[in-house]
């Protein structure tokens, strides 16, 4: 009759068996270094998103320097020479110059004390050189005080908004001094050098200190 009772396993002696594990021999080969955990803070976004992991600045591209097609000093002396000369103009008419429209009848009228020595209607030109070199000058200024070329008058189209919001174009007459030696002078007084001064009808400049009057005039019987 069957008890359910397993055979006992003890051996001889009344003692159990066990095995006990086997030990592994000892690895003769070196086990790999261990990384060092870095110190340093972590990179930036930037750093991270172009792909540099230092933690140091990120140093931005270093550009290619552009090709300059812009004239060097000597061409742009050539360029600016008149033609059968060797005289270098002083000035360039700028991007707003004008004829001034000969219904305006702008005239310059010359005097020397109170006597009218010529009178020279405007239309023709927007630029009117005033100096000593007779090569170049439009008006020659005959004083030794004067510079070769010592100022111009220039015509530019301009356009204001009155007060109502009203825009109005016009070309208008400016002075402007070429840096002379001894000056450019509306209504007696001395104006900046390379720098454009509206005239107005009836305005009187002089140059250096000659005696002649340069007076503006407007034909059409407008100030403005």
């Amino acid at each position: 009759m069957a008890t359910g009772i397993k055979p006992s396993t003890r051996g001889r002696g009344g003692r159990s068996r066990s095995r006990s594990p086997k030990r592994r021999k000892p690895s003769t080969s070196p086990s790999p270094p261990r990384s060092k955990r870095s110190t340093k803070p972590l990179p930036s976004q930037e750093a991270a998103y172009n792909g540099n992991s230092d933690s140091g600045p990120v140093e931005k591209p270093v550009e290619k320097e552009k090709p300059n097609f812009n004239q060097t000093g000597l061409l742009a002396r050539e360029a600016n020479m008149v033609e059968g000369t060797n005289i270098v103009l002083k000035y360039n008419e700028p991007a707003d110059a004008r004829k001034p429209p000969q219904k305006a009848d702008w005239r310059l009228f010359i005097f020397k004390g109170k006597d009218l020595l010529a009178s020279t209607p405007l239309y023709s030109r927007s630029c009117w050189l005033f100096g000593r070199e007779v090569k170049i000058a439009d008006m020659v200024l005959e004083h030794p005080s004067a510079s070769k070329q010592h100022a111009v008058l220039q015509f530019r189209h301009t356009t204001r908004t009155n007060e109502f919001g009203d825009a109005k174009s016009q070309v208008r007459p400016y002075l402007i001094d070429l840096e002379s030696s001894n000056g450019t002078f509306l209504h007696k007084k001395r104006i900046e050098g390379s720098r454009y001064v509206e005239l107005m009808p009836y305005d009187v400049f002089s140059f250096g200190t000659s005696e002649r009057e340069y007076v503006l005039m407007k034909g059409d019987g407008s100030d403005k």
